[in-house]
C-alpha cells in the first residue's frame, strides 16, 4: 500500500504563496500553536480530497484563497496538490485549483473531470463519499454520542449501501402500489361474486316460493291437531292428579290438627313444669341468701372462740411462770429458814463455850490485892493523864462505828438493788418475747390479709365482669329473640340438607386445609336487596363446594361415589380461568360491579367469585338493566335487583319463584347462624351464672379477712402498750436502778477511805495512850512479870471484846436473814395473790369459751341444715330442670312435625292450586287452539260438535265472566276431534319435555316457513336475466385481478433484488466492522476483558433501524456510553474509527486532534495502538496538541504564524534517529533540536 509523500498548498488560506509541507512518515503528527494554521492543514487536505465546500468552514469557494475572509485576496486562484508514492515506487499528483467562482481537477497534471478525479481517488483506496480517510476536529467525540440511527448513516456511508436508499425506496412504493391493485382487484371480485350469489338466491326464492305455501298450511294443520291432542291427554292426567292431591290434602289436614292439639298439651305440661322450676329456683334463692347471712356468724363465732382460746393459753401460761417462780420463792425461803436455825444453834453453842472459858480462866489467872489496887491506881493516873486523848480516841472509835454500820448498810442496799436491776432484766427479757411472738404472729396475720384481699379483689372483679357481661348477653339474647320472632319459626333442616351437611362436614375433616366449604357459606351479599341478583348470577354455583386444586375435587367426587351420596359441584382454584376485571365498567353510571357487592372474609374465594360474576353489572331496575346491556356502545351482561338477567347474547330471563326460594337460603343462612349465636350465649350466661355464684365465698372470705385484722389490730395494740408503756417504765427503773447502785458504789468508797483515815488516828491515838501506860506501868509490869500492861490486859480484856464482836457477827447475820426472809416471803405472798387472780381470770374464760362454743355450734348446725336443704332443693331443681328440658325438646320435636305437616298442607294447596291452574290453562289452550282453526280457517276433521260453537270470551263482569267461560269449557270438552291423520310417532311422546320440544319444532319449522314466505313474498320475475349479467361481469373481474397478481409479482421481484444488494454490502461492512472493533478496542486497551459491542434494532434489515453502540471498560461493569468518562468515550470511538477504516483502508488516514479529552495513560494505550498498526499497514498523519502523543511519532510538522499571524509556515522534523522511550528527558531532545 502506497502513502502520501508530500503536500502542496499556494495561496490557500493561511498558506501564502507556494508553501510545501512534508514529507510525511508512516506516523507523523502536526504540531503548532493555536491559531497558527494546523486545521487549515486538514481543511487543505479535505480540499484536494473532492470535499464540499460546506465541510470546510467556510460559505463561498473564493473564500478559500489567502487574505479573502478580510477582503484583502493575494491571488484570484489558489490552490492544493498532493505526491502520492505507490509501493513500487510510482507517483502520481493529486490537484484541486480555484479559479474565479469554480474549481479544476488534475490527475498527474492533466485536466480531468470531478468523477475521473474522484475515480482516481478510488483506484488508490480514497473514497470521497465515505471519508475513508479524513477525522476532521470533534468527530471523535460526537461518534461516541451519536444515536443508532447516526450511527446506522454512517455505516451506509462507508458501505456505499445509501447509494441504494433512492432505487429501494422506489421499488418499495411500486410493490405496495401494485399490492393495493391485487386487493382492489380482489374486493371487487369478492362483491360481484356475493352480488352473483344474491341473484342466484332471488332466483332460487321465487322457485321455491310456491312450494313454501303448500307446505306451510300442512304443517299449520299438523300443529294444531298436535297441540289438541296433547291438550286432551295432558288435561286427563291433570283431572287424575288434582283428585289424589284433594285426597292427599284432607289426609294432612286431619294429621295437622291433631298434632297441633298434641303440641298445646305438651305446651300446657311446660307451662306447669316451668312454673314450678320458678318457685324451687325462688326458695333456692331465698335460702342461699339466708346462708349467706348465717356463714358470716358462723365465721365471727369460730374466730371469737378462737381468739379467747388464744388468751386462755396466754393466761395459764402466765400462771406456769408465775408458779415456777413461787416454787423458787419457797424453796428460798426453806434456805433462809435453814440458815436462820444452824446460827441460833451456833449462837447457842458459842455463848456455852464462853461460859465454860471464862470460868476456866478465872481460877488460872489471880492477882494479889495490893497489885490489883496498885493496878487500879496506875490505871486512875493513866486515865486521867490520857483523858483528854481518850475521850478524842472514843469519838473516833464511834465515829468509825457509825461509817461501818453506814457502809454495811449501802452495801445491803446494794445487794437489793442488784437483784431489783436481775429482777427487771428478766421482766424486759420477758416482754421482748412477747413481743417476738406477737410480732411473728402479725406478720402472719399480714401474709394472710394480703392473700384474702388478693382472692378477694380476684372475686370481686371476676364477679363485677360477670354481672357487666351477663347484663350484654341478656340484651344480645333478646335482639337475637325479637329477630328470631320477627323470621317466624325456626329454620328445620330436612333429611336431604342434614345429609350434604354431614357429607360436607367429612370432606373438611378429610381435607381440612383443602376444602373450604360451599359458596353460600363463604360469602354474602353486602345488603338484602342484592339478595335475588346475587342469586341469579351464582346460579348452579351457588351450592357448589370450593376447594383448593383439582386432584382434591377429584378425591372428594370418588368420595361421594364411594360413599353413594348425593352429587355436588366442585370449583378448583387452581382449574378457574379467570378473566380480568374491566375497570371502565366501574366508570358506567347507574350500575354496579357484582363483585363490589359481594363480600367475604377468605382471599380464595374472591377468586371464585370473579369467575362466577365476571363483569356482571347490576342495576336499580329493570329498565337501567335494559338500557345498559343492549343500548351501549357495547354489549354487557347486566342484571336486575328482581332478578331479571339480560345476556349479551340477547336472552333475557326473568326472576321466578324458584329464584325467590332460592334467595331465601341467605335469611336461612342468618337465621342459623343468630341460632347458634343464640345457643352459645345461653351457654356463656350458664357459667357466668355459676361465677356469680361465688358471691357467698366472697362474703366468708371478707369476714375472715374481718377477724384476721381485728385480731392484727389488737396484736399491734399490745405490742404498742407493751413498748411504750411497760418496756418502757422498766427500761426507766432499771436506768434509775443502776444510777442507784453507782450512788451506792461511790458512797460505800467515800466510807470506807474515810474509815481507814479514822483507823489511822486511832492508831496515832492508841500509840500516844499506850507510850503512857508504858511510861505508868514500867515497874508493875516488871513486878508481874510481863512485857507491858497491855500483855496483860489482851489476855483478860482482848478475848471478852472478841466475844463482844462475835456476838455483833451473829447479830449482824441474823438481822440479815431475817430481812432476806420477809422480802422472799412478802414476793412469795404476791405471786400467790397474781396465780389466784390469774385462776379467777382462767375460770372464767373456760366458761365463756364454753358458752362460745355452744355458739358456734348452733351456728355450725344452722349452716349444715342450711346447706342440706340447699343442696336437696338444687337436686330438686336439676330433676325440675330436666325434666322441664326434656318436655321442651319434646315440644321442639313436636313442633317440627307441626311445621312439618303445616308446610305439607301449604305445599299440597300450592300444589292443588297449581293443578287447578294448570287444568284452567290447558281448558284456556283448547279454547284458542279451536279459536285459532276457526279464524285461520284450518281445516280438521270432528268427530263430535263444530267449530261454528267456538265463540270469542268477551272480559265482561267478573261472574258474568267466569260463567260464561265455564259453559264455553263444557261446550269445548263435548268437540271430538279426528286424529287419524297425527302421525303415531307424534301420539306416542310421554315425557313433557319430548312434547315441549316436539311442539318446539313444529312451531318453529311453520315460524321458518312463514319466514320464508315473508321474505320471498314478492318474488323477483327477472330474476333469472338479473344472475346472467353479474356472471358475465364476475368473469371480467377475474382477469383483471390475475393481470394485477403478474404486475405484483414482477414488482415484487425486482424490490427483493434491491433489497439483497443493499442487505449485502451494509451486512458485509457491518459485520467487519463487528467483529474488528471489539479486537481494536482490546488491543488498545490492552487487556482481553475489555467488551464493545454493536447492536443492530432491526436485525433483519438493520439499515431501517438504528444500531447500538457500547464498549465494557476494563475492570468495570457495563454502563450506557452516555455513563462512560471522556477517556473511555473517546477510546470507544477511536476503536469504531479504526474499525470502519479497516473495511475499506486508505493508504493513509488524517485526523484532527483526537487525542484532546485523552490522559497519560490512555495517551500511551493509543499511541501504542498506532505504531503498530503504522508498522504494518496504513499511514496516519495525525493533528496533535499533546506532547505525550506527539513525541511517539516518526516525524513532526511543525505549524507556526509569521507577521503576527497573517500566514503560515511549516518547519519538518525527523525523529526515526531518535529512540523511542518513555523517558519524559528522550522525548524533549527533539524538541529543543528542533
Amino acid at each position: 500500500m502506497g502513502r502520501l509523500e508530500v503536500l502542496v498548498v499556494e495561496n490557500f488560506k493561511s498558506w501564502r504563496g507556494r508553501q510545501v509541507i512534508g514529507p510525511f512518515r508512516k506516523f507523523t503528527c502536526i504540531i503548532g500553536p493555536n491559531g497558527s494554521g494546523k486545521s487549515n492543514v486538514m481543511d487543505a487536505l479535505s480540499f484536494v480530497m473532492g470535499e464540499k465546500i460546506a465541510n470546510l468552514r467556510v460559505k463561498h469557494l473564493q473564500e478559500l484563497i489567502h487574505g479573502a475572509h478580510i477582503g484583502k485576496p493575494v491571488s484570484s486562484s489558489a490552490s492544493v496538490k498532493i505526491v502520492y508514492v505507490e509501493e513500487n515506487g510510482e507517483e502520481k499528483t493529486f490537484a484541486r485549483i480555484i479559479r474565479g467562482g469554480s474549481s479544476e481537477f488534475l490527475f498527474d497534471d492533466n485536466l480531468v473531470s470531478c468523477s475521473a478525479y474522484l475515480a482516481e481517488l478510488e483506484k488508490i483506496g480514497v473514497i470521497v463519499k465515505a471519508r475513508n480517510c479524513l477525522v476532521f476536529q470533534g468527530t471523535v467525540e460526537s461518534i461516541a454520542m451519536k444515536k443508532p440511527k447516526e450511527i446506522t448513516k454512517i455505516f451506509e456511508e462507508i458501505s456505499t449501501s445509501g447509494e441504494l436508499i433512492g432505487e429501494y425506496e422506489e421499488k418499495k412504493k411500486k410493490l405496495q402500489k401494485a399490492e393495493e391493485d391485487v386487493q382492489f382487484h380482489f374486493n371487487k371480485k369478492k362483491n360481484i361474486a356475493a352480488e352473483r350469489k344474491r341473484a342466484k338466491k332471488e332466483k332460487q326464492e321465487a322457485e321455491r316460493h310456491q312450494s313454501v305455501l303448500e307446505e306451510l298450511i300442512i304443517k299449520k294443520r299438523q300443529l294444531q291437531l298436535f297441540q289438541l291432542y296433547h291438550n286432551e291427554k295432558k288435561t286427563h292426567f291433570l283431572n287424575i292428579d288434582l283428585q289424589h292431591v284433594k285426597h292427599e290434602l284432607n289426609a294432612t289436614e286431619e294429621s295437622f290438627l291433631y298434632q297441633e292439639n298434641i303440641v298445646k298439651t305438651k305446651k300446657m305440661e311446660h307451662g306447669v313444669l316451668t312454673s314450678q322450676v320458678q318457685e324451687t329456683e325462688k326458695e333456692l334463692k331465698s335460702l342461699e341468701v339466708l346462708l349467706n347471712q348465717k356463714r358470716p356468724q358462723y365465721v365471727k363465732a369460730k374466730e371469737n372462740t378462737s381468739h379467747h382460746l388464744k388468751l386462755l393459753d396466754v393466761a395459764k401460761k402466765s400462771v406456769k411462770d408465775i408458779e415456777k417462780q413461787c416454787c423458787k420463792q419457797e424453796d428460798d425461803i426453806r434456805a433462809l429458814e435453814v440458815e436462820l436455825g444452824d446460827l441460833d444453834a451456833a449462837w447457842k453453842r458459842f455463848e456455852k463455850q464462853v461460859e465454860e472459858e471464862n470460868l476456866h480462866k478465872g481460877r488460872d489467872i489471880e492477882l494479889e490485892a495490893n497489885q490489883l489496887d496498885h493496878y487500879k491506881e496506875l490505871k486512875e493516873r493513866v486515865r486521867k493523864k490520857v483523858a483528854t486523848m481518850t475521850q478524842q480516841l472514843e469519838q473516833l472509835k464511834r465515829e468509825q462505828k457509825a461509817d461501818e454500820e453506814r457502809l454495811a448498810f449501802q452495801k445491803r442496799r446494794q445487794e437489793e438493788v442488784q437483784g431489783n436491776i436481775k429482777q427487771t432484766n428478766e421482766q424486759i427479757e420477758g416482754y421482748k418475747k412477747r413481743i417476738e411472738k406477737l410480732e411473728e404472729y402479725t406478720k402472719t396475720c399480714n401474709d394472710c390479709l394480703n392473700e384474702k384481699k388478693q382472692q378477694e379483689e380476684i372475686l370481686h372483679n371476676e364477679i363485677e365482669k360477670a354481672k357487666s357481661r351477663i347484663s350484654e348477653v341478656n340484651e344480645e339474647l333478646d335482639a337475637i329473640r325479637s329477630e328470631l320472632q320477627n323470621a317466624g319459626i325456626d329454620i328445620h333442616e330436612g333429611n336431604r340438607q342434614q345429609k350434604r351437611a354431614e357429607v360436607l362436614e367429612h370432606l373438611r375433616r378429610l381435607y381440612p386445609d383443602s376444602v373450604f366449604g360451599r359458596l353460600l357459606d363463604l360469602c354474602h351479599p353486602i345488603h338484602k336487596k342484592y339478595q335475588l341478583a346475587v342469586t341469579k348470577i351464582f346460579g348452579e354455583h351457588m351450592f357448589a363446594i370450593v376447594v383448593t386444586s383439582e386432584k382434591v375435587a377429584k378425591d372428594c367426587i370418588r368420595f361421594l361415589k364411594e360413599e353413594r351420596a348425593e352429587p355436588e359441584t366442585f370449583l378448583a382454584l387452581d382449574y378457574l380461568d379467570i378473566k380480568p376485571i374491566d375497570e371502565r365498567l366501574r366508570e358506567i353510571k347507574g350500575c354496579k360491579l357484582m363483585v363490589d357487592v359481594i363480600r367475604t372474609q377468605f382471599p380464595p374465594v374472591k377468586k371464585v367469585i370473579r369467575f362466577i360474576c365476571g363483569n356482571s353489572l347490576i342495576c336499580e331496575t329493570v329498565e337501567e338493566a335494559r338500557h345498559i346491556a343492549f343500548d351501549g356502545p357495547e354489549r354487557q351482561k347486566t342484571v336486575s335487583l328482581d332478578g331479571m338477567l339480560f345476556l349479551k347474547s340477547g336472552v333475557i330471563s326473568g326472576g321466578s319463584s324458584d329464584l325467590k326460594d332460592k334467595a331465601r337460603c341467605w335469611e336461612e343462612k342468618e337465621l342459623k347462624n343468630l341460632k347458634d349465636r343464640r345457643t352459645q350465649l345461653t351457654q356463656e350466661l350458664k357459667d357466668l351464672m355459676k361465677i356469680l355464684r361465688k358471691e357467698t365465698d366472697l362474703k366468708q372470705i371478707q369476714t375472715v379477712a374481718q377477724g384476721t385484722r381485728a385480731r392484727l389490730q389488737y396484736s399491734q395494740r399490745e405490742i404498742e402498750v407493751i413498748q411504750k408503756k411497760h418496756t418502757a417504765a422498766l427500761y426507766k427503773e432499771l436506768s434509775q436502778l443502776q444510777n442507784e447502785v453507782l450512788t451506792i458504789e461511790s458512797q460505800c468508797t467515800m466510807l470506807s477511805e474515810g474509815i481507814r483515815e479514822q483507823q489511822k488516828r486511832i492508831e496515832e491515838f492508841q500509840e500516844k495512850i499506850d507510850k503512857v501506860e508504858d511510861d505508868i506501868f514500867q515497874h508493875f509490869c516488871e513486878e508481874i512479870g510481863v512485857e507491858n500492861i497491855r500483855e496483860f490486859e489482851i489476855k483478860h480484856v482482848k478475848q471478852q471484846q472478841e466475844i463482844d464482836q462475835k456476838r455483833l457477827e451473829f447479830d449482824k447475820q441474823k438481822t440479815r436473814l431475817n430481812s432476806q426472809l420477809e422480802y422472799s416471803r412478802n414476793l412469795l405472798k404476791e405471786g400467790q395473790k397474781k396465780i389466784t387472780e390469774l385462776q379467777g381470770k382462767i375460770q372464767k374464760g373456760r366458761e365463756e369459751i364454753d358458752n362460745l362454743k355452744k355458739t358456734e355450734e348452733s351456728c355450725l348446725r344452722i349452716v349444715d341444715e342450711l346447706t342440706e336443704k340447699q343442696q336437696q332443693l338444687r337436686d330438686i331443681f336439676v330433676t325440675q330442670n330436666s325434666d322441664c328440658e326434656n318436655v321442651q325438646v319434646q315440644i321442639e320435636e313436636e313442633q317440627k312435625k307441626l311445621v312439618a305437616f303445616d308446610r305439607k298442607v301449604g305445599k299440597l294447596q300450592i300444589e292443588l292450586a297449581k293443578f287447578q291452574t294448570s287444568l284452567e290453562q290447558k281448558q284456556w289452550e283448547k279454547h284458542n287452539m279451536l279459536l285459532d282453526c276457526k279464524v285461520q280457517d284450518i281445516e280438521i276433521t270432528l268427530l263430535l260438535g263444530s267449530l261454528d260453537d267456538i265463540i270469542e270470551i268477551k272480559s265482561r263482569g267478573e261472574v258474568e265472566s267466569t260463567q260464561a267461560t265455564t259453559d264455553m269449557y263444557e261446550k269445548e270438552a263435548a268437540i271430538e276431534v279426528d286424529y287419524s291423520s297425527l302421525g303415531a310417532e307424534l301420539k306416542t311422546l310421554q315425557s313433557d319435555d319430548e312434547v315441549k320440544a316436539q311442539l318446539t319444532l313444529l312451531q318453529q319449522q311453520v315460524t321458518d316457513m312463514e319466514n320464508v314466505l315473508l321474505k320471498t313474498a314478492a318474488p323477483k320475475m327477472r330474476a333469472r336475466e338479473k344472475f346472467n349479467a353479474v356472471r358475465e361481469k364476475f368473469q371480467e373481474t377475474i382477469q383483471a385481478l390475475e393481470t394485477s397478481r403478474r404486475e405484483a409479482r414482477i414488482c415484487k421481484q425486482e424490490f427483493e433484488q434491491v433489497k439483497k444488494r443493499r442487505h449485502d454490502l451494509f451486512s458485509q461492512c457491518f459485520e467487519h466492522v463487528l467483529i474488528s472493533v471489539d479486537q481494536i478496542y482490546k488491543k488498545i486497551c490492552r487487556n482481553s476483558s475489555a467488551q464493545a459491542i454493536l447492536s443492530p434494532e432491526n436485525p433483519e434489515e438493520p439499515y431501517l433501524e438504528g444500531i447500538s453502540y457500547n464498549c465494557v471498560a476494563p475492570g468495570k461493569r457495563f454502563m450506557a456510553m452516555d455513563q462512560l468518562s471522556s477517556g473511555e468515550k473517546c477510546l470507544a470511538a477511536l476503536a469504531l474509527l479504526f474499525a470502519m477504516h479497516s473495511f475499506r483502508p486508505a493508504p493513509f488516514f488524517v485526523l484532527d486532534e483526537v487525542d484532546a479529552a485523552l490522559d497519560n495513560t490512555n495517551i500511551g494505550k493509543v499511541t501504542s495502538y498506532i505504531k503498530e498498526q503504522t508498522q504494518e499497514q496504513s499511514q496516519m498523519i495525525i493533528i496533535s496538541l499533546k506532547e505525550e502523543f506527539y513525541s511517539r511519532a516518526d516525524a513532526l510538522i511543525g505549524i507556526y504564524p509569521e507577521e503576527e499571524g497573517m500566514f503560515s509556515r511549516a518547519l519538518t522534523l525527523d525523529l526515526s534517529q531518535y529512540p523511542d522511550t518513555d523517558n519524559p528527558e528522550s522525548s524533549k531532545r527533539p524538541r529543543e533540536s528542533c
